[in-house]
């Protein structure tokens, strides 16, 4: 007999802040865990938690199901558009910004909404760690995973760990061309580095362990503004990582992301800034609606049930990680409008600039 694989999804919309971009009113939160408490009630789903990044509202679910599951997407998508309804009664800022549909239609990506999502056989102790981004694109996640999977120098058991000793694959999205290659490592780290190392545009969407093939990770890879074909809002992006027993510990994880590294993102969706690692009382982004930051759910999963969440970035050991981000933000936020503060031009054709440029057509001279 096959032993139950369990379902791992994680769900986001940015349906309405609170002030502003900067976080979500409770409200909105309880309308989400009155609907999906109805959908375990009925057995659509095993477990679930509902947290918030920012303005960004996360649905984690565990069910039976199977990754991409029409059931489970429409019960998100159900979810954000009452939530929207809540927002609008309030006046929230953007409300229901992340739904770029009318209607649900099978499936909720290309639909606004983050999705990452994960399959497998729950092992003797099955602890997994959710994070959730606000002020940034999927991108963000390239250098921490790279860290964790890749980076002897990171993750120890890719040294001393004989069932990790043999590496991991790398599933990276081509997010312009909408293509896929997976690279593995170490033998491909370099052609995997000249990829990830623009992460505008390539994106680690998936790792498994080569040994078996086992997932190790899943990150949402969705671009709201190749969807709407115009700025609507930064992605956000969630990101799901199984550790120990095989896979990275869960402290080789979380140093992933002791350097707050540039990530796009922040203010308009148009600049540079640093990825700050935080508790969750703490992910309000607020400074120039920034800078960007990450929370860290830990769970330990048993039969589906969600046993957590743990705040794992609530630790003063990440406070010189912290105190760094302030550093660079400040550095960065004195160029003002200039890059590398700012997007390059290329990078900003979805933002509201072309709206400015257009006004200048016509003006230009020959030389």
């Amino acid at each position: 007999m096959a032993e139950e694989r369990i379902t791992l999804s994680v769900i986001k919309a940015d349906v309405g802040g609170y002030v502003g971009h900067s976080s979500i009113h409770p409200a909105l939160i309880d309308t989400a865990k009155e609907r999906l408490s109805t959908a375990k009630e009925k057995g659509l789903i095993v477990d679930f938690h509902v947290l918030r990044c920012g303005d960004d509202l996360e649905l984690i679910m565990t069910h039976k199901k199977g990754v991409d599951n029409s059931d489970i997407h429409e019960l998100a998508w159900n979810t954000f558009v009452a939530a929207t309804e809540v927002a609008k009664e309030l006046k929230l800022y953007g409300a229901g910004q992340d739904l770029l549909s009318d209607a649900f239609s099978g499936n909720v990506k290309g639909m606004g909404p983050g999705v990452a999502e994960m399959e497998f056989v729950e092992r003797k102790s099955e602890p997994v760690i959710v994070f959730m981004a606000d002020k940034t694109s999927p991108g963000a996640w390239n250098l921490p995973l790279f860290r964790i999977f890749a980076d002897p120098f990171n993750t120890a058991g890719l040294v001393i760990d004989p069932s990790m000793h043999g590496g991991f694959s790398f599933e990276v999205l081509d997010a312009k061309e909408g293509k896929t290659i997976t690279l593995s490592c170490p033998e491909e780290m370099y052609d995997l580095l000249v990829l990830i190392g623009s992460p505008d545009r390539y994106m680690i969407r998936a790792v498994y362990r080569k040994s078996d093939n086992e997932i190790g990770a899943v990150a949402s890879t969705q671009r709201l503004s190749y969807i709407a074909g115009k700025y609507v809002g930064k992605d956000d992006p969630v990101l799901i990582v199984r550790c120990q027993a095989g896979m990275p510990a869960v402290g080789e994880v979380l140093e992933g992301f002791s350097f707050p590294h540039l990530v796009e993102g922040w203010m308009r969706g148009s600049h540079q800034g640093p990825l700050m690692p935080v508790p969750f009382y703490e992910a309000n982004p607020s400074r120039f609606d920034g800078p960007p930051r990450v929370i860290a759910a830990g769970f330990q999963l048993a039969q589906g049930r969600l046993v957590g969440p743990h705040d794992m970035f609530d630790d003063p050991s990440f406070d010189e990680v912290r105190r760094q981000a302030n550093i660079v933000a400040e550095y960065m936020r004195r160029h003002g409008p200039f890059q590398p503060h700012r997007l390059p031009l290329e990078e900003m054709e979805y933002t509201t600039l072309p709206q400015v440029m257009e006004r200048l057509k016509g003006r230009f001279k020959e030389d």
